[in-house]
């Protein structure tokens, strides 16, 4: 199998590393993070460079491109520890506005695509443990509208987006995955509570009192699995360039750090965990390019594949964090060096979508007709 990158997406990966090297260096970002997180100017310097609008259709503003880009993206994203919600914004939320009416898609897609709009997925709720169908808010008719009932938690840049996509339950009990219709919430009608999260990006909490919404489609949970499957493949590419880096950074320190008079990188036990994490950095790669390229499976195939290489991203994630500030030592874990970012960075995304474990247990449940030695 070729694992080539064409020369378009090669283009694509050296133009978002040149603005990440010119426009975001690390003085940046901990300014933006020590400052609350607000990163809305940065969403609108990658809408310069095309990539909020990277997947939506060209007939509505975007470019129309598919999962690989957006993967090598993501990758060059993570790798300059961008803290915008740019996967959220400009992946999950156009996925998502993909099963609206003509007429909604006409007014919001556009402003997606130039960043003139911020739409991000607001599903998460208390109790649910990452359980895309534990729906509790209500959507009741009223009229030939809706107005919806609830509260949601953990929405990524809730307090500086212009709307949310939200699940609400038309029917059913708050378990089923039948009844579930995905509305879009203009941010105006909504009760917000922002706040500052460990990686120096914001997120919200959100009341939804007979706050009044638009259907998108009253069918909305096959979707909403396919659109956080989307997400899940970039956050994997993005923990990806947050390693490389992260490594990178440890590599450098160990050429340059002296203990008894050598330099960290001439001691062999040292060279050998090094050897470790770069295993798992390249295992972490190569199931991130394994997610990227099952995004075009059927549902069943699709999401465990998503489900396995999250849980193997999981572990290298871990793996790498915690064995690159190890051997940096004390200074690792200090707000001014940019190793601790790096680290943060990968324990916010080892919980996005669903933790470790919670894709371990999805793995299992759809490895149940063939697990066993007698399979």
């Amino acid at each position: 199998m070729d694992f080539d990158f064409s020369d378009d997406q090669v283009s694509l990966r050296d133009a978002v590393q040149r603005w990440v090297d010119k426009g975001f260096g690390f003085e940046r970002r901990h300014a933006i993070a020590k400052a609350g997180g607000a990163t809305r100017a940065v969403y609108g310097e990658l809408a310069e460079l095309g990539l909020t609008g990277l997947v939506i259709p060209e007939d509505h503003g975007g470019m129309g491109f598919g999962p690989v880009e957006v993967m090598v993206v993501a990758e060059e994203l993570g790798r300059g520890l961008v803290n915008a919600p740019w996967a959220h914004g400009a992946l999950v939320a156009p996925a998502l506005l993909s099963a609206a009416p003509a007429a909604l898609q006409a007014a919001w897609l556009p402003k997606m695509a130039s960043a003139e709009a911020l739409v991000v997925l607001a599903h998460q709720e208390r109790a649910a443990r990452y359980r895309l169908q534990h729906v509790t808010t209500r959507a009741v008719a009223s009229g030939s509208a809706w107005v919806l009932h609830g509260a949601k938690s953990v929405v990524p840049a809730g307090d500086e987006a212009d709307a949310f996509v939200v699940p609400a339950r038309i029917a059913g009990a708050e378990g089923d995955t039948a009844g579930i219709g995905l509305f879009l919430v203009e941010a105006a009608a909504v009760q917000l509570r922002g706040y500052p999260t460990q990686d120096g990006a914001r997120a919200a909490e959100l009341e939804l009192s007979a706050t009044p919404a638009t259907l998108i489609t009253a069918e909305g949970h096959a979707l909403l699995e396919q659109a956080v499957d989307a997400g899940i493949a970039a956050q994997c590419a993005e923990a990806v360039g947050v390693m490389d880096k992260l490594v990178a950074i440890t590599v450098d320190y160990m050429n340059t750090r002296k203990q008894f008079g050598a330099t960290l990188a001439s001691f062999q036990a040292l060279r050998h965990r090094i050897a470790d994490v770069k295993m798992q950095l390249e295992l972490g790669r190569s199931m991130s390019y394994y997610a990227s390229l099952k995004l075009g499976e059927a549902a069943p195939q699709r999401r465990r594949a998503i489900s396995q290489a999250r849980v193997q991203l999981g572990h290298s994630m871990r793996f790498v964090g915690q064995q690159c500030i190890q051997l940096h030592g004390g200074i690792g874990v200090t707000d001014e060096y940019i190793a601790s970012h790096y680290f943060k960075r990968l324990t916010t995304l080892e919980m996005g979508f669903g933790d470790t474990l919670h894709h371990l247990g999805e793995v299992s449940a759809r490895m149940q007709d063939t697990a066993g030695v007698f399979a």
